[in-house]
């Protein structure tokens, strides 16, 4: 990823509330955090037990203050929250929290997507109509503080897990969302503001009030907190752990974003979510925004359309405030970050760019990666993950040194279903390896781990047609519109572990068009399957803040960075580079016909190989 942000680092995450170091007031100390009673739990096995009844609880519903008005009405916006925890806290034992923050706990608004089949921009030339069209989708409606009693208490499928082995539990409504007050914004600095706020009222640093007004605070608790949660529920515990906020000792982020950014853009390219063609950060917002005052928040919402900025796609002071990356240096609390290696919708790019901004400042880490896609991993290897969760908290939350920070960091499902622990991830052996296209790829051409083709006078050329999907291409045995390259079937296997890139260097006969590529597995009988894939707009190919105009006919090096992967290739099986130019369900598509010429010499496949160039030749030579 080619990112020069220069005056928007320092830009990022400036409101001194998100500050790491100055609180207003002191943090509790160990001493403080120390049970008030002895615990009536067991630890056996370094492991919490399920030794409290999850039904015996007492419930709470609360608004906690947020320093931030992002709705404008003259007061600090308030997060409404509900506390769920074992009744024997009324006896003075005190107890870590698991924190679950949400924008979606009160459902969603219909949805209207943008139009997606527009032109792309041309630098002085007129744009491509970003409208909208509508779509169905899940109707919410907003609540009022006074019917918080009276609605079904929010509940999440740890609940009883965790109250039996002695954590409270905690949720909380995001800005601007159900019964809290404030503005949705898709990850901006409001949100973390908010959802960081209850965990310093968990620690004595922040107002709150009970339904009936009065102020309550939160002494049963040890201060120690957890957060956790998947997608957007996820996503907020790496934007509440970037500040460094004290207290908050562990997250479990499921199927996260690191960066809204790469949610909705790819070096310059505006793609989608996966199953969600014309998503934007405003379209999310307008979802989630299901606070009763259905108006208060329009400015707010517009201003997200036009700072998105759907027309040229470059990284700019919006995107940089949504980009938590920046602030890993801040994180204080261990995480466990999980994700599916089948997951289009919360790319596999963000968690490896996170784990890997974790890894650079010695974060206490872990990585789980399962096969399944954007789903919590209760419903892929249950009673495992249970445990692994439990084990975590135990040593962060419950404090018991279990040794759990000293175990292998990674655990990967493998295609078989069957699963492996490693040292860490990607695999410590992998290293990057080449492979050079040759010619023939309107039909097939090959993939030589060795040599390039010799020269600069190997062109090949296709067009765009954006009517076509990206599998019905790879299974064309001849077509005009790709570039196909394959490998002879491999002759050992083949492990890919890490981000997989293509260097190009590529001439296009339109003043804008999309680059896309693919990595294809295909199988002894003939049947393929994409591996991993990414997208990039030329027009960015210095930076992705800064769009460069391309002169029709002039041959660019562009870089293309496809989405992280960990992927055995079987032996007998073929490794396959398919090139296309808009990819039907993630980038806009323009019309068809735009023309793309490959100089196959200087354009490489990298791949993240275990063992390296001498994996590919053996497997390949």
């Amino acid at each position: 990823m080619r990112r020069a942000r220069g005056v928007l680092l320092a830009a990022a995450l400036s409101l001194p509330v998100l500050a790491a170091p100055a609180l207003a007031s002191p943090v509790l100390g160990e001493q403080d955090r120390a049970p008030a009673v002895t615990p009536p739990l067991d630890f056996e096995g370094g492991a919490s037990q399920p030794v409290l009844d999850p039904t015996a609880v007492v419930r709470e519903s609360l608004y906690v203050q947020a320093p931030v008005d992002s709705d404008g009405d003259g007061r600090d916006d308030e997060v409404y929250v509900e506390v769920v925890r074992p009744d024997v806290t009324e006896d003075g034992l005190r107890l870590p929290v698991v924190y679950f923050a949400s924008p979606y706990f009160s459902g969603g608004n219909p949805l209207q997507f943008h139009d997606v089949d527009v032109e792309l921009h041309v630098p002085g030339g007129p744009e491509g109509i970003v409208g909208s069209t509508a779509s169905a989708g899940d109707a919410g409606a907003g609540a009022d503080a006074d019917q918080a009693a009276a609605r079904p208490a929010i509940t999440s499928a740890y609940e009883s897990f965790l109250l039996a082995r002695g954590y409270a539990v905690v949720y909380a409504e995001s800005l601007g969302t159900g019964l809290s007050t404030g503005c949705p914004t898709t990850g901006g600095e409001n949100e973390t503001i908010g959802a960081r706020s209850v965990v310093d009222w968990l620690n004595g640093r922040a107002p709150a009030r009970d339904t009936a007004g009065d102020p309550i605070d939160a002494p049963w608790t040890t201060g120690r907190v957890g957060m956790m949660g998947v997608s957007y529920n996820g996503t907020l515990p790496n934007a509440v752990a970037a500040t460094g906020v004290e207290g908050l000792e562990a997250i479990v982020p499921i199927g996260a974003i690191s960066s809204w950014y790469d949610y909705y853009r790819a070096d310059g390219a505006v793609v989608a979510p996966g199953g969600y063609q014309g998503e934007d950060a405003d379209v999310l917002a307008e979802y989630v925004y299901t606070r009763a005052d259905r108006e208060v928040c329009a400015p707010v919402i517009d201003a997200l359309t036009e700072q998105q900025d759907r027309v040229t796609g470059d990284y700019n002071e919006f995107w940089d405030e949504r980009n938590y990356l920046n602030d890993a240096d801040q994180v204080q609390a261990a995480v466990l970050a999980v994700h599916g290696l089948a997951d289009w919708n919360v790319k596999t790019g963000q968690v490896a760019q996170w784990y890997d901004a974790l890894a650079q400042h010695d974060v206490p880490r872990a990585i789980w990666l399962h096969q399944a896609g954007h789903v919590d991993p209760l419903s892929v290897r249950r009673e495992e993950w249970l445990d692994a969760l439990n084990r975590w908290f135990t040593n962060y939350l419950h404090d018991v040194d279990n040794g759990v920070a000293d175990e292998p960091r990674a655990t990967l499902q493998r295609e078989d279903g069957t699963w492996t622990v490693e040292a860490d991830w990607p695999a410590p052996t992998a290293t990057e390896a080449s492979l050079w296209p040759w010619p023939g790829g309107a039909a097939e051409g090959g993939l030589d781990p060795s040599n390039p083709v010799p020269g600069s006078a190997t062109v090949e050329r296709f067009f765009d047609d954006a009517s076509k999907t990206a599998q019905d291409l790879v299974d064309s045995p001849r077509s005009g519109n790709r570039l196909a390259y394959y490998t002879p079937p491999a002759a050992q296997e083949v492990r890919l572990s890490g981000t997989p890139r293509v260097d190009f260097a590529v001439s296009f006969t339109r003043p804008a068009a999309n680059l896309s590529a693919l990595l294809v597995a295909r199988a002894p009988d003939g049947s393929a399957e994409i591996i991993t894939r990414g997208w990039t707009d030329p027009q960015n190919r210095d930076a992705d803040d800064q769009t460069s105009p391309i002169v029709p006919g002039e041959t660019y090096r562009v870089e293309l960075t496809m989405q992280a992967q960990d992927y055995v290739l079987p032996a007998g099986h073929e490794l396959g580079f398919v090139l296309i130019s808009s990819d039907r369900y993630y980038t806009l598509r323009p019309a068809p016909g735009a023309g793309l010429a490959v100089e196959l010499g200087r354009t490489r496949l990298v791949l993240p190989t275990v063992g390296g160039r001498s994996t590919l030749t053996s497997a390949f030579g």
